[in-house]
């Protein structure tokens, strides 16, 4: 995830990444990392992080999103009509934007409420406060949901 406000007290930050087992586990080959820290996640070969913001560059392949948190509706708009396909990271939320990809997601599944983020700086994981799912579009995306869990919708 990229962090759009560096000047947020500490534990208030967008720093929070995706921890790398959840990719071994849903064993999906990722094109791009639309949001990632600096110097990429290594989960996709190609990424923007907030060097290159995400945003204003033009998306391809599968992407894996795991956007700031403090601002997702720009992030969720432009994952909707990405037409390559891929699976985001994203608080369940009474944003408006939950509806529209809650509609648009070929399969939704919710993460454990202990879920842990990694930090930067080797700072210990940690929950944040709210519940997360896993958003998919696409075919390949969806199975891979599926076989990650069985709660899927």
């Amino acid at each position: 995830m990229t962090n759009t406000n560096h000047s947020l007290p500490k534990g208030t930050s967008d720093e929070h990444y995706t921890p790398k087992v959840l990719f071994e586990i849903l064993g999906v080959t990722f094109d791009l990392d639309v949001a990632a820290p600096i110097g990429g996640s290594g989960i996709a070969p190609k990424w923007f992080d907030k060097n290159i913001d995400g945003l204003s560059q033009e998306w391809f392949g599968n992407v894996w999103m795991n956007p700031p948190y403090s601002n997702p509706t720009p992030w969720v708009q432009k994952f909707i009509s990405h037409k390559g396909g891929g699976i985001a990271l994203l608080p369940v939320t009474r944003g408006r934007w939950w509806d529209a990809i809650w509609e648009k997601s070929d399969a939704i599944v919710p993460l454990a409420y202990n879920f842990k983020f990694e930090r930067p700086n080797n700072l210990p994981a940690k929950p944040i406060v709210f519940r997360t799912c896993l958003y998919a579009i696409g075919k390949e995306n969806a199975i891979a949901l599926k076989k990650f869990s069985t709660k899927v919708r």
